[in-house]
Formats: C-alpha cells, structure tokens, sequence
C-alpha cells in the first residue's frame, strides 16, 4: 500500500495536501465527483498539476486520502493504535468506525446525495481501517497458514460491513453496545494471521 498521510512527516507536505483535500472538499459542495476535475481541484487550492501530481495519482487517490485522513485523525485524537495482539484495541477501532460514520451523517450532509460517491467512500475507510490492521500485524509473528494481507482484507470489510449495517439500522443501540458484538465477528478473522493473536485474544477473556 502506497504511503498514507497519516505516515508523512514534512510540515510542508502535509500542509499542500491539507490544501489539495479541503479543495476537493469545498468542490464536492457544489458539484458531483464525476464532474470534478484535477484542474478545478488545484485551482481551488491555488497550486499547480505538477504538484497535484506529485502528491496523487489522480482525484480518487485524492478523495481516499481525504476519506481516510479524517478517519486517522479521530484515531490519533483518541490515542488508538492496534499492535497485532490486543482484542481492546480491536474494539477501539470498531467504536471509531461507527464513530466516525456518524460523524459523516451528521458533518457532510452535503455529501450524501452524490451519487456514486458513497461507494468510493465506502472503499476508502476500508482501506483504512486495512492499513491500521496490516501495520499492526507485522507487529507479530504469524504461523504462515494465512498471509496477514488475506486477514487484515477481510477483517477490515467485516468491521466496516457490520458498521454500515449499524448505520443504517432504525432505532439502532448506540455504538458502545454494538462494538463488542462485532468484535466476538471479527475475532476469530484477526485470530486467523497467527498463534500470537489467538493467545491474546485467549487471555483477555
């Protein structure tokens, strides 16, 4: 996976990408993802293609940064990080997914009615939740019945599913409730990368 925003420490760096995401942002206000180009996106951010290029391959890279640094915010601000083995810190991650999901309904309402949108954005949490989980499990040793991209691929849909479904639900039970039944899911996915994991899990009940 390529480097996340999240891994960049070069204030200048991040400072132009902050300018690329908040333009796409402000764009997707007012027109439709199909009907955004690279040109309107760095005009509105007042920097040139060149640069656009340097930091994305193309606007759906932009937009699953974009997606996915608000995700990684709201895991930095609640000190949330997984390390292969923890079973609390898997919850963590659940409860900030539904969180965060919230936090869409309410924040970019705007965003909601776009089309083919949703599904891109679907995508780019998923992609994020999958780069936390495969960093975490590098972390550990793995019994190489499976590859840690197979499980953190799965594990990473399966939160996301189950948070999705949660979303959508009428009269849903809040997201402290849920967390804990999706972990008793996901479980036995994570568990899946090694002997370590299992023994954690094991441990913590």
């Amino acid at each position: 996976m390529p480097v996340s925003d999240c891994e960049v420490r070069d204030p200048r760096i991040r400072r132009t990408r902050k300018l690329l995401q908040d333009a796409l942002l402000m764009l997707l206000h007012s027109k439709s993802f199909d009907d955004i180009s690279v040109q309107d996106i760095t005009d509105a951010a007042t920097v040139n293609r060149a640069t656009f290029y340097d930091h994305y391959t193309d606007k759906l890279d932009l937009l699953e940064a974009t997606i996915a640094g608000g995700f990684h915010r709201l895991l930095e601000q609640r000190k949330i990080s997984y390390d292969g083995t923890c079973p609390s810190a898997a919850q963590a991650i659940i409860l900030a997914t539904c969180d965060f999901l919230t936090q869409c309904e309410h924040d970019r309402p705007a965003l909601q009615h776009q089309g083919a949108f949703g599904p891109l954005v679907d995508a780019a949490i998923v992609q994020a939740i999958r780069r936390i989980l495969a960093g975490g499990m590098h972390q550990v040793g793995s019994d190489g019945s499976v590859s840690r991209e197979l499980v953190s691929a799965s594990a990473s849909w399966a939160i996301y599913g189950a948070a999705k479904e949660w979303s959508v639900t009428p009269n849903r039970p809040s997201a402290e409730e849920i967390a804990p039944l999706v972990l008793q899911l996901v479980l036995p996915i994570l568990q899946a990368c090694g002997r370590q994991v299992a023994e954690a899990a094991d441990k913590s009940r």
